[in-house]
């Protein structure tokens, strides 16, 4: 009985979503520390992994808990641009660093909010209103700046940018662990939580069982244009500048890193736990890429692939789900 016990488990391990992520990330490290012969792993690369791990999981949570809700938002990248320049325009005005951050910040939630407005109040598609979005956000971001890069020379920026633990660790690699301790808690262990993958689920069955689907899409919305909001200002930190560029080339990283890491595209399922695994794939891919030396276009080839392969695996895992039930 004891033995029988012991394969069902066995078994459950094996069909686990969590062992298949770490087996693929395990296969993704595998090869390309194959091919780069061991550069991969070099103490050097891994601590810039470490630092574009940042980026990637602050976009990560706020596409991922939007997809959990059944909902898409492509204007995170104009978004989190946008907000980089605005907070440094800020402080080349003179604005202490804790006022420019709070400047960025609130532009972030104020463009979240307005792509709820136009979800909800004008009955807007989601893929339609956000892409509009990020069209504006980045045209405001020209408007800004005039089309230039503002420098930040402030010594709180610049020691949460470029700073590190033992000369190793990133310091705010810790802001982007602790976030997705915390939204992993939040999703699992609160009531607004479970009411997430109610509403992603199915909204007209959270409807009719008292919940509020508009107000949860208010606050992801918001939610998404903080984070990606300080995923752009800790990315110009980094630089010591601010400029047009910003994040926008990160558009889909977040969407795709999700994906990867199991939160369904459909909405109502995934977590935190997968998602750091999603992140941890997607940027040792594109670190890997980079080591063995292929070209840019063929890294935003590749890139658009994994997404597709991405997108494809979760049409799989929705598709077999709907059979079971």
């Amino acid at each position: 009985m004891e033995q029988q016990k012991s394969k069902f488990r066995i078994g459950n391990l094996f069909k686990s979503k969590m062992l298949t992520l770490i087996l693929l990330l395990a296969v993704v490290v595998g090869v390309f520390t194959i091919m780069s012969k061991g550069q991969l792993l070099n103490p050097k690369n891994i601590r810039n992994i470490l630092q574009s791990i940042t980026l990637v999981s602050l976009l990560t949570i706020g596409a991922g808990m939007l997809m959990i809700g059944g909902y898409v938002d492509l204007s995170l990248g104009g978004i989190g641009t946008m907000a980089a320049l605005i907070t440094a325009y800020a402080l080349r005005a003179g604005a202490p660093w804790y006022l420019a951050l709070i400047i960025g910040l609130v532009a972030g939630a104020v463009t979240g909010a307005f792509n709820a407005v136009l979800i909800n109040e004008l009955r807007f598609q989601p893929f339609i209103a956000t892409l509009a979005t990020a069209s504006i956000t980045q045209g405001l971001g020209y408007i800004v700046n005039h089309g230039q890069q503002i420098d930040i020379d402030n010594p709180v920026f610049n020691f949460i940018g470029t700073q590190r633990i033992a000369d190793f660790i990133p310091y705010s690699i810790i802001i982007s662990l602790v976030l997705l301790a915390v939204y992993g808690v939040m999703l699992k262990n609160t009531k607004f939580g479970r009411s997430m993958y109610l509403v992603g689920g199915n909204p007209q069955a959270s409807l009719l069982s008292g919940l509020h689907p508009k107000r949860v899409s208010y606050i992801l919305f918001i939610n998404a244009g903080v984070l990606s909001s300080l995923a752009g200002i800790l990315l110009a930190a980094r630089l010591k500048t601010a400029n047009t560029t910003g994040i926008v080339n990160q558009q889909f990283s977040g969407m795709t890193a999700a994906i990867l890491g199991g939160i369904s595209f459909g909405g109502g399922s995934g977590g935190m736990g997968g998602a750091l695994i999603g992140i941890l794939i997607l940027n040792c891919f594109n670190n890997g890429m980079t080591i063995v030396r292929v070209t840019p276009y063929w890294q935003t080839v590749a890139s658009g692939a994994l997404l597709l392969i991405a997108l494809a695996i979760d049409f799989l895992r929705i598709s077999r789900t709907k059979k079971v039930s």
